[in-house]
């Protein structure tokens, strides 16, 4: 079913959620923080302790303002409240839709250069971790004990795998990974 261009399925429980979802597809949580069985606060959690990452967006009655503030804590990105205006619930969903997206251009990102840094020999990895230091060649073969001509050869090797065309952009580019301990794990 759609609904504004934008694809809709909707859930009775928050198992019937569990056992339909699917971490894979774009989307959003519309969550009603009254549902049977399982609550929506107690689906939240499930789905942060799960390290499900889908932007959760909450609905809630008047009454439940404690519950929505708890749900924004632990990570919904927006609330919407009963009643609700049509034209202010689909710019929510929206931008909750944009959030996913972004998401998962990151998540697609960070796994690219994962894996170009999980392909560096371990000789690679060695000139990295001092490249990005900021050492000369030099030094490098000194501290590597191989020749400045080696340390060239694996740097511009180092260079054509991660496609970085400076220093600055491959500093850039691995940020935030471990060069310490072999190859690169995902997660």
């Amino acid at each position: 079913m759609a609904s504004n261009g934008i694809g809709v399925r909707t859930f009775a429980t928050a198992a019937e959620f569990i056992d339909h979802y699917d971490p894979r597809a774009p989307g959003c949580l519309v969550l009603d923080l009254k549902l049977p069985g399982m609550s929506g606060l107690e689906l939240q959690e499930y789905l942060v302790r799960t390290r499900a990452d889908i932007p959760i967006v909450v609905v809630t009655g008047h009454a439940d303002v404690p519950s929505a503030v708890t749900a924004l804590k632990s990570g919904a990105v927006d609330l919407i409240e009963k009643p609700f205006d049509y034209r202010g619930v689909l710019s929510v969903i929206r931008a909750a839709f944009t959030r996913d997206a972004e998401n998962r251009e990151r998540r697609a990102r960070r796994e690219e250069i994962r894996l170009r840094v999980a392909s560096l020999t371990e000789r690679e990895r060695a000139v990295l971790r001092r490249v990005i230091e900021g050492k000369a060649n030099k030094l490098i073969a000194a501290e590597l004990d191989i020749s400045i001509k080696t340390v060239e050869a694996h740097r511009a090797k180092l260079m054509e795998k991660m496609k970085a065309g400076s220093v600055a952009e491959l500093v850039q580019t691995t940020l935030g990974f471990s060069l310490m301990d072999g190859p690169a794990r995902a997660g």
